[in-house]
């Protein structure tokens, strides 16, 4: 036995569901303002702001790392051009303290001069050295706060535009809800008309097809699976009360019967 002979015959097992016409023609309504939801749900979830916000903040993430980094940097060269500082300040106290001694003439012994004189040549030779070291940690903490300073400008650049698109999303999406709020309104007196039993057998099918619980028969076609029905079971079909609830023999979905169906 094939697959939709197997579905026909279970379907033929239950006991038929009956509603007044017009409440299957009101569950069309509500299959078509749950579609509109859907939609417009799809459509807050998949706003273009959405995607850009996420790649946005993964980039900040990104460089709000680097920031950290560029700013360990920043600190470790600051304390070593004060260390340094402090460095070639001492040698320069300290030369200048043997300059006055000698100068003053409180040395006199000729060895002990000689003595202060190579201590000076050394204390000169060690301020040079000092200095080309500051001048170098100076250039590396200029281009490492530099790098700081870009890259903070890109933090502040991207906090500018997530503003934006923030602001843009939360628009977008207030305008999407008021819709959907306009959809929930009018679905109220559709749902009102459909019996409980359909509108739950309607609520079933819909959350197993995709959103689809109810399709009409329109030219001898399911508009939920958009198949063809054959001729042995429209007959079946136009055999049938108005009062009957159908079901597609393909995709188990509610048929409603319209003066469009072809029958």
């Amino acid at each position: 036995m094939d697959v939709p002979s197997i579905r026909t015959e279970q379907r033929a097992q239950e006991p038929a569901l009956k509603a007044d016409p017009f409440a299957q023609l009101k569950l069309l309504d509500v299959q078509a303002l749950d579609a509109r939801a859907d939609q417009l749900r799809h459509q807050r979830n998949r706003l273009p702001e959405i995607a850009e916000i996420a790649s946005l903040e993964q980039e900040r993430a990104r460089l709000e790392d680097q920031v950290r980094d560029a700013r360990i940097v920043v600190d470790d060269l600051t304390a070593e051009q004060t260390k340094v500082e402090a460095d070639v300040e001492a040698v320069r106290t300290r030369r200048t303290r043997d300059r006055d001694r000698m100068d003053s003439g409180a040395i006199s012994n000729p060895k002990d001069l000689e003595r202060m004189s190579q201590e000076l040549v050394s204390l000169e030779r060690r301020i040079g050295t000092l200095e080309d070291e500051e001048l170098e940690v100076m250039a590396r903490l200029e281009d490492a706060e530099r790098a700081l300073r870009e890259l903070r400008e890109r933090v502040a650049a991207i906090d500018e535009r997530l503003a934006e698109l923030l602001a843009s999303r939360d628009e977008k999406a207030a305008a999407i809800d008021t819709q959907l709020l306009d959809v929930e309104a009018e679905r109220g007196p559709s749902v009102e008309a459909v019996p409980a039993d359909l509108l739950a057998l309607y609520d079933k099918l819909r959350t197993a097809k995709g959103g689809v619980g109810a399709a009409e028969l329109r030219q001898r076609r399911c508009t939920g699976c958009q198949l063809g029905i054959d001729h042995a079971e429209l007959a079946v079909i136009k055999a049938k009360p108005s009062d009957e609830v159908v079901r597609c023999e393909e995709c188990s979905r509610i048929l409603v019967r319209t003066p469009e169906s072809g029958l």
